[in-house]
Formats: C-alpha cells, sequence, structure tokens
C-alpha cells in the first residue's frame, strides 16, 4: 500500500540529506528541475508505479528548490557577514552557560535583519542575564558553517539554525529589552525547575535528575555518564520521544476520569510545552507530532498510521530548516523510530506465550532491537562503539527510568507548590535513581561490555551481522534462521574481540598516537601492560579520555600501569576525566610544578577520588612496561607550563621514541645538553609542529627517522610550515593525526 504522504515526506527528507552531504549548493536548483523532468516522464507510466514515481520525485524536487531558497534568503545574509567587525544589538534567546573565557547565548541580531540564530561568546557578565534581555556590543562575525574547523560536526550549528558565531570585541552594554516576555516563560521553567532539583536533591541524583527531566547535561557525573553510555541506556539523557511517552503516560494516568477530548486538550499543549521547555531539539519534536496525531486520530475516526506519522514530523522539522537533516539527534532519533515502527511489530507479532514475565522480556529485546536495528550504523560512526549488553540494560533500566521520570517531575512541581508534599517524594525518586546508576555501573564492569569501531575487524564485524540478517530476512526459510543468525553474530563477536586483544600482543611495543584533533594522547602498549602519555583535546568535538579508553578496551587492557601528563595545559590533560571513569590506572606521573588555571588542582583531585598514586618526577625516573622501558625526565626549562614539562622517552630493545610535550626550542637546547639522548626512530613533533619548537639542535642531536605531529583543526597554523620544512631537510618522514588519523608503529 502506497502512502502519499510518508511517501512525499521520505522523498523530501532524502533530497534534504542530498544537498547537504552530496551536492554544492550550486547545483541544488539543477538537482530540483533534473526532479521534475523525472516527474514529467512519471507521467508516461502507469498504474502504482506512476503514483510512487510522481510523489517521490516532487518530493525530492521540492527539497532540492526549498534548501536553495532557504540558502538564498536566510543562510547568505548571515554568512555575508563574516570576517566583519561591527556593532550589534541581541537579544538573549537563552540563559548563558559559561565557558572557558567566559560565556556564551543562544541570540537573534536585532539590527541587521538577519532571520536565524547565533551564538554570542562573551564575558561572565552574561551569566547574570535573563532571555529577553538585550546587549549592544561591538563583534567580530565568524561563519557557524565553518569556524577554522572540518567535519560533519560542524553542521551541528546549521542543524539547530544557528549561522553565526559572534565574538565579543568591545565593552558590551545591557537593557531589560523583552526580560519577563511570555516567549520566554519556558526558558524560565526550566530554570526554576534546575534550581528546585539542585535544592531538593543531592549533587549526584540531582545531575542525574536534570539531565533525565530537562536533557541537562551538564551537571551529570562524569563517571555516571561513561557508564550510562557504555551500559546503552545514555539516550535517556536526551529528552526525546521516551521522554514524551512517560508524560503521555502520567498524564493518562492523572486524567484517566475525563473524556478523550479534555485529555486531547491537555495532553497535546502540555507535550509542547514541554518540548520547548527542554530546547525543542528535533527528537523531541518529531515524538510531539507522532503522539499528537496518535491522541487525535480517534476523535477524527482515522486509523493510527505510524509512518505516515513519522514522515509528517521529519517534514514540519525540515521545512523550518532543511539543515536539520544533518542533526545528529534528528538522524538517530527518526533511524530509531523507524526500526520501531516498522521491525518491532512484527517481532513483537511473533511472540507467543502464556507468561506473562516471559511476553515482558521478549517484548522489551523486541523493542530494543528495534530502535538500534538502524541507529546502531549511525552510532557506530558518529560515536564509534556499540554497547553489546543494550539488551539487557534497557530491560533492567528502563521501567524504572519511567517511574522516576514519572514520579521525579510530579515531585518537583509539587515542591515549587507545595515543598512538604514534593519532599515525600524524594527517597522514592533517590531510590530510582542509585538503582539506575548502580545498573550501568554493574554492566560496565562486564568484559566485553561493549565493542569499539576503531579497528577494521570490528567494522567487518557490523557489516557481517547486517550481512547475515538481510540474507534471512531474503531467504523467509527455515524456522530457527534467526536464532541460528543471531548465535553467528554473538560468535563473530568473541572471535572480534580476541582478534583485536590478539594483535596487541605480537611484538615487543606498541606506540599509537591517537588521533583527539588539537591536543596529544600517546598511548604505549607492550605485552598487555599499558602506560598513556598525555590525554587532552582543545577541539570541544573530541573526548580524548574517551578516544584512550576506547583504544585500551579494544586491546583487551583494562587497567594503566601508568599515565603521564608532560604538563597540565588542557589540550593535554582535560581527557583524564573520562579516562578514569573508565580504565583503572596505578600510578599518576606528574610535573611538580605551580599550576597556572586550576588543573593541576582538578587532576590532584580526579587521583584521590579514583585512588591512583601520584608520583612527582624531579629526576630522571624508569619505569618497566612489559619489555619496553620508559625514562621520565624531569623539567628543564624555564617559564611557563609549556618549558616546564616532562619529557619521556620510551625504549625497546634498539628502538627508541621520544615525546617531548609543548617544550620550545630553547627548552630543547637545555634537553640535549642535560641527558645523553640516544639517536631514535621516531619523535613526537612537538607542540602539534609549532614554528618554535622541534628544533634543528633537537633534530641533530636525536636523528629521528619518522615525526608525527599530533594535531587537529585550529586557529594556531599548526603544523607550521617552518617546522615541517625543518623535518624534511633532515630526513624525516612526517606523519599527522589530522590526515592520517591514528598512526600505529609496532615494534618487533
Amino acid at each position: 500500500m502506497t502512502r502519499p504522504l510518508a511517501c512525499v515526506c521520505v522523498a523530501f527528507a532524502l533530497g534534504c540529506a542530498a544537498a547537504q552531504y552530496l551536492l554544492a549548493p550550486t547545483l541544488w536548483l539543477l538537482a530540483a528541475g533534473v526532479m521534475l523532468s523525472l516527474a514529467a516522464l512519471g507521467l508516461f507510466l502507469r498504474g502504482e508505479m506512476r503514483r510512487r514515481v510522481l510523489l517521490c520525485a516532487l518530493g525530492m524536487a521540492f527539497a532540492f528548490g526549498w534548501s536553495a531558497v532557504y540558502a538564498h534568503f536566510i543562510a547568505a545574509p548571515n554568512e555575508a557577514l563574516v570576517g566583519q567587525t561591527d556593532e550589534v544589538e541581541l537579544e538573549l534567546c537563552t540563559y548563558a552557560v559559561e565557558t572557558n573565557y567566559g560565556a556564551k547565548a543562544t541570540v537573534r541580531i536585532l539590527n541587521r535583519g538577519l532571520h536565524g540564530r547565533a551564538v554570542y561568546y562573551g564575558g561572565r557578565g552574561l551569566l547574570g542575564l535573563e532571555p529577553g534581555e538585550r546587549v549592544r556590543d561591538t563583534v567580530f562575525f565568524n561563519s557557524a558553517a565553518d569556524p577554522s574547523d572540518d567535519g560533519s560536526h560542524i553542521r551541528n550549528f546549521t542543524a539547530k539554525g544557528v549561522h553565526l558565531l559572534l565574538y565579543s570585541r568591545g565593552e558590551p552594554t545591557h537593557e531589560a529589552g523583552n526580560a519577563g516576555a511570555l516567549r520566554y516563560a519556558p526558558q524560565r521553567i526550566a530554570k526554576r525547575l534546575g534550581e528546585t532539583i539542585e535544592a531538593v536533591y543531592g549533587e549526584r541524583e540531582g545531575g542525574f535528575l536534570r539531565a533525565l527531566l530537562l536533557g541537562d547535561k551538564r551537571y551529570l557525573d562524569v563517571e555516571d555518564s561513561s557508564n550510562l553510555s557504555e551500559a546503552g541506556i545514555y539516550h535517556i539523557t536526551a529528552v526525546s520521544g521516551l521522554h514524551c511517552m512517560f508524560l503521555v503516560e502520567l498524564l493518562e494516568l492523572l486524567l484517566r476520569a475525563s473524556h478523550r477530548r479534555i485529555r486531547c486538550a491537555v495532553t497535546i499543549p502540555l507535550l509542547f510545552l514541554y518540548a520547548v521547555t527542554v530546547g525543542a531539539s528535533p527528537s523531541i519534536l518529531r515524538a510531539c507530532v507522532m503522539l499528537s496525531m496518535t491522541q487525535l486520530a480517534p476523535l477524527f475516526r482515522r486509523e493510527k498510521d505510524p509512518p505516515t506519522a513519522l514522515g509528517l514530523a521529519l517534514l514540519l522539522i525540515l521545512l523550518k530548516n532543511p539543515y536539520a537533516i544533518a542533526s545528529i539527534s534528528l538522524q538517530l532519533s527518526f533511524s530509531a523510530v523507524a526500526g520501531l515502527v516498522w521491525l518491532t511489530p512484527k517481532m513483537t507479532g511473533a511472540i507467543h506465550t502464556e507468561s506473562r514475565l516471559v511476553r515482558f522480556v521478549l517484548t522489551s529485546f523486541a523493542t530494543t532491537l528495534g530502535a538500534l536495528a538502524f541507529s546502531t550504523p549511525l552510532g557506530a560512526y558518529y560515536f564509534g562503539s556499540f554497547s553489546v549488553v543494550s539488551l539487557l540494560s534497557n530491560l533492567l533500566c528502563l521501567w524504572m527510568v519511567s517511574l522516576v521520570f514519572g514520579a521525579g517531575l510530579l515531585g518537583l512541581l509539587l515542591s515549587m507548590a507545595v515543598p512538604a508534599l514534593g519532599a515525600a517524594f524524594v527517597p522514592l525518586v533517590s531510590l530510582g535513581v542509585r538503582y539506575v546508576l548502580f545498573i550501568s555501573g554493574l554492566l560496565e564492569d562486564l568484559p566485553l561490555h561493549a565493542l569499539y569501531f576503531n579497528t577494521t575487524l570490528s567494522v567487518l564485524w557490523l557489516v557481517y551481522v547486517y550481512a547475515l540478517f538481510a540474507v534471512c530476512a531474503i531467504a523467509r526459510r527455515g524456522r530457527y534462521r534467526w536464532w541460528i543468525a543471531g548465535a553467528l553474530a554473538v560468535t563473530m563477536l568473541l572471535a572480534t574481540a580476541r582478534f583485536n586483544a590478539l594483535q596487541f600482543e605480537r611484538g615487543s611495543l606498541h606506540v599509537t598516537a591517537l588521533d583527539v584533533g588539537q591536543g596529544e594522547s600517546v598511548a604505549l602498549l607492550s605485552k598487555r601492560h599499558g602506560v598513556l602519555v598525555d590525554c587532552g583535546s582543545s577541539n570541544s568535538y573530541i573526548s580524548a579520555g574517551d578516544v584512550a579508553a576506547d583504544y585500551f578496551l579494544s586491546a583487551g587492557i583494562r587497567r594503566l600501569d601508568a599515565v603521564v601528563l608532560t604538563h597540565y595545559h588542557a589540550d593535554h590533560a582535560n581527557g583524564l576525566a573520562l579516562l578514569l571513569a573508565r580504565v583503572g590506572v596505578d600510578t599518576l606521573y606528574l610535573p611538580n610544578i605551580a599550576e597556572e588555571n586550576g588543573e593541576k588542582t582538578a587532576v590532584l583531585a580526579l587521583s584521590e577520588r579514583y585512588g591512583v598514586e601520584v608520583r612527582y618526577v624531579t629526576a630522571e625516573t624508569q619505569v618497566v612496561v612489559g619489555k619496553a622501558a620508559l625514562t621520565l625526565y624531569p623539567p628543564v626549562g624555564e617559564g611557563g607550563e609549556n618549558e616546564l614539562g616532562l619529557t619521556i622517552l620510551c625504549s625497546a630493545g634498539d628502538f627508541d621514541t621520544l615525546i617531548t610535550g609543548d617544550m620550545d626550542s630553547r627548552t630543547e637546547r637545555v634537553l640535549v645538553s642535560s641527558y645523553p639522548l640516544p639517536d631514535i626512530e621516531v619523535l613526537l613533533v612537538g607542540h602539534h609542529g609549532s614554528r618554535y619548537s622541534t628544533s634543528g639542535e633537537l633534530l641533530s642531536a636525536v636523528m629521528p627517522e619518522v615525526g608525527v605531529v599530533s594535531v587537529g583543526s585550529n586557529s594556531y597554523g599548526h603544523p607550521t610550515r617552518d617546522a615541517l620544512l625543518r623535518l624534511t631537510d633532515a630526513g624525516v618522514s612526517v606523519y599527522r593525526t589530522d590526515l592520517q588519523g591514528n598512526i600505529h608503529i609496532t615494534v618487533n
């Protein structure tokens, strides 16, 4: 059966995706013309094929045309300001959040006649302002489509309707503007709910509830966040259709004595109010549209049609902003619901049992499998992992999450009105939160709880599984074919995990410069012993701790002998919290220097929390790692942290690699004159390829054969032409993490 609306909506979405990922903007109108021509040719077809071709071609033609119109009238006027510095009047659309250098907020530009929004980066004074207040400031206009970065994460701004990044260059002034206006009531409600959670609950439970009820993950404990992700239930912290279902169930319970029309009149507005309050992400807007259609269908005596509802929700979101098709939230949400709509009913229909418990378990598994079927490849691409225990975690936790959501939200509303009544919910909600966090932590501790797609074998396993089940779907024969396919998938999973670990057991040493963007993280493995040198990145879209943890866990190593920090700057140390949340560490080697911005205090607090021994390197120190040996050299320079960092020499037989951190050429000369460094095979190029590092004196002294530059998108010009020329003139072969990804060197 052809569903006309669903067909047009899906074609429109595919056209928007092609416009974003495949075609240059200059070709969008041409593509629209081609699709219209295809629609005209479809008129010569007959029957059902004619209808399908017309609907699909017209949907895609509309998508290309609408994308071109949006780009011309919305995106282009914003892009025309890029590179300029001028005074603007801004209205805050959200409360500001703190950044490393001040604060930022989403704003509207009032005095330029622009559509869409911008992100304004200003001082900490923004933190005291409310949505609706106005700021006048001189700003530098940068493009949100390309803020000196590259990669799919860039579309994350434009997918949210943000086309400009504004950087304060003046002395901002403030005025009341529309503060207190009704349009900003949802933001004030969210802030009040967050403050109530903070006042009523403990830090850990409160952080979880902020994430669950409001989608605000800033207060979620790092270890809890990691455990939820590894256990496959992190999706409960991203407000989506699941939360809307919880809200609808709560309202149905409270209004069950009311007429259906009254329930619809109450439920649908509250759904959309909740959506706007928690940020109106594509996933929750999709849920609001679908649930509203489900609520209204009986009133209009229409059948519920989930595919059409899903397609209409997608169409409405993309009509507002066709760039939203690139939103990771939208892609994951719609792919998960597509599986729930098309696959889960088929699986649940095959369940034949009288036992309620068995039916509940099998239905839970079918629901989770349906949600994972289409979303897993996207999760593998964007996040590089697949939670093997997600079937179990969803079975054990989602029923409790539903109770925590309902009781938590009801208790919060009562706490704001009658605190004594709200307080009665606190023990129950806290107990439920602890249960979910306990289960996620328990599952995260299981061996092989997740598979990481940082090796070719892991990717091949995923391809194998989908090919296996595709064959089963096509064959349609064999009573036990699905059980056989599942058994083969699990067997190959175990084999993949074992082979991933085996490749690191060969040879005497593995040196891997991990791709952490603009930062440094170097993994050293020898005979199931691991050491990490530095763990940081200045690129906000990369978690150095997760990258390193994925790498070691893929190698079968759950505990490291040591972590060495050359110095405390964020691009070398800010991933430590996530690393320690996921893998054990015996010893932390640090330079004993004064801190600049509190980074050292944070590192020491982490070591105390996780029981990691701290050793300051004040003299030449030897550390044995399997069949390799580390020599840690104390600081030899003068000045800032870059010059007071540690130097690491890793040796295995005749092989040596040298890591110098961010020291400059002056400190390199002191290092060479202070210690008898050997001729080395691999040099981790200093300071990400800065012009002031990797001096000719250092290259002459250690004579490296290979230079590895750990670098990502940045505004410093790293690696610089000067540094690269010095390396090539010295006959050094250069490899870069921004071009080659992880750079892995095996010593036999």
